[in-house]
């Protein structure tokens, strides 16, 4: 999620797991008052996606658009903000590691005259929001050119650690010392302010991208020994900046939660019998190498919040039969799930006909709330709460959000 675009690719999907429906108590949908539910928002600052809405802005304008995506998310009843303050292995604080976001100003490195982060969790708690801080990790450039970057970037002082790939940079997360760094980065965020949570998007591994290679060969030889392949070498990594961010979270700020909110389809039934009963094109322990299914098993983070940015019936991949899957994956473990909805397809005519409906998010919830184990749900993104193209975030707030509630704990 580190979401220039979050990723909707074609799936198509049958459950591999049937459940009894269960009535959630966990989101007072029996008639009374409201238990505890996430009702959370992503607010996109890579891109200039959702915030702020283009770079240059005056310190003022940037403050007062934060502000009204505030104001909006707690005026339809949600409880948590998840803010990206490290879209580009850059920073929306003063970071001693890395460099102002060019979101900001136009110009990486330039001090936009505030501090986006602490204003964010100031103003979050005082409209009793809550704030998770959203990192991605690896993504250094939406471009492949180094010399873009600011002077003092880490990447550019250490080009060794950066890998070109689809027209992008990343950092490799192959090498030790990359982790090290990044989890040092982020971190610096999270004891600096009263963070509710830390967050990560769905991005590990890159994307793949036909007829092109990652190249971490001279990483793998290196470190690869004793792994059987290089695919078991890279979960292997992105398991260890997992289980250190979580560690590192509690011992920095004990009272945050870590999440993370990977792509809705961890491996297909016809490759793992263990998967979902999907035909997708990307299946994040094999592309993405990020073993998800595994994490909230082993209760390695908090919460999970698979972005399932499909409508209920979708040929590609049902909404229906992917709940099922991901409420069984959470039953039993530590780790809260949480569902990610799409709200950006509401109204957007190149979606399918289900889209153009008002009422296909409400539908969403009420079918969610028949399994226990759903513990809320997270929008994409604010800019899409605040439009509100179609009326779709307020018929749920109508059906299913008619008094306020606390965010899980």
């Amino acid at each position: 999620m580190g979401r220039v675009s979050r990723r909707a690719f074609a799936v198509a999907a049958l459950s591999a797991f049937t459940m009894m429906p269960q009535a959630s108590a966990a989101t007072g949908r029996r008639g009374g008052a409201p238990d505890s539910e996430m009702r959370g928002v992503w607010i996109a600052s890579v891109a200039n996606r959702d915030w702020p809405s283009k770079s240059g802005l005056s310190a003022a304008q940037q403050r007062a658009e934060l502000l009204a995506h505030l104001d909006t998310a707690a005026g339809n009843r949600l409880n948590t903000v998840f803010f990206q303050v490290r879209p580009t292995a850059d920073a929306m604080w003063p970071s001693p590691y890395e460099p102002w976001s060019q979101y900001l100003t136009g110009t990486q490195g330039k001090d936009p005259g505030w501090d986006p982060l602490g204003t964010a969790v100031e103003e979050a708690h005082a409209r009793g929001l809550q704030l998770h801080a959203w990192f991605n990790p690896y993504r250094v450039a939406v471009h492949a050119d180094p010399s873009r970057l600011a002077a003092s970037h880490p990447a550019r002082e250490n080009p060794d650690w950066v890998v070109t790939y689809g027209g992008k940079l990343f950092y490799n997360p192959g090498l030790p010392q990359v982790r090290a760094f990044v989890e040092d980065a982020m971190l610096d965020a999270v004891a600096k302010y009263p963070v509710d949570g830390v967050h990560f998007d769905d991005y590990f591994y890159p994307y793949p991208v036909a007829g092109q290679t990652f190249d971490d060969d001279a990483a793998y030889d290196e470190h690869g020994g004793g792994f059987p392949d290089r695919a078991a070498w890279r979960r292997d990594n992105i398991d260890r900046l997992v289980r250190e961010t979580a560690d590192r979270v509690k011992e920095v700020r004990p009272g945050a939660r870590f999440g993370i909110s990977p792509f809705g389809v961890w491996r297909n039934a016809g490759t793992d019998p263990l998967g979902s009963d999907t035909r997708a094109g990307v299946e994040t322990y094999d592309d993405l190498h990020a073993d998800t299914r595994k994490w909230v098993r082993e209760g390695w983070i908090d919460y999970v919040v698979p972005q399932l940015y499909w409508n209920i019936g979708f040929a590609a991949a049902d909404y229906a039969k992917l709940v099922p899957w991901w409420a069984e994956v959470a039953r039993g473990s530590s780790t809260q799930l949480y569902l990610g909805e799409a709200l950006y397809k509401a109204g957007d005519p190149a979606q399918p006909a289900a889209w153009q409906q008002t009422g296909e998010l409400s539908r969403h919830l009420t079918l969610a709330g028949e399994y226990a184990q759903v513990r809320g749900h997270v929008y994409f993104a604010a800019k899409d709460v605040a439009a509100d193209r179609i009326g779709a975030m307020a018929r749920v707030v109508a059906d299913h959000y008619g008094q306020p509630a606390p965010p899980p704990r």
